[in-house]
């Protein structure tokens, strides 16, 4: 069984993310194998809110070359968790 904790590795503090807030939804980088229904278990576990809705993307990744060599950046899953009206998330 998967921990809780390792569903959700981060919130993601972008410029995006941060306008989002305001919204009352937050960005987070989640596992690869994790489904919708475990994000919004995870995240209500975790935060102490009621989630509305999760949506959820996988973001490949990028071409990177460092001198002659070629390489790729690691393929991650980004999750955008609504919560209900009067939730929040408090950042530190």
């Amino acid at each position: 069984m998967i921990d809780t904790y390792d569903l959700v590795h981060n919130l993601i503090r972008t410029e995006k993310g941060t306008i989002l807030e305001q919204d009352g939804k937050y960005i987070f980088s989640v596992s690869m194998r994790a489904n919708k229904i475990q994000i919004k278990k995870a995240i209500e576990d975790i935060y102490k809110v009621k989630v509305l809705s999760v949506n959820t993307m996988n973001i490949r990744g990028k071409l990177r070359r460092v001198r002659t060599e070629l390489g790729k950046t690691a393929d991650w899953k980004k999750a955008v968790v609504t919560l209900h009206s009067g939730q929040k998330i408090e950042v530190t």
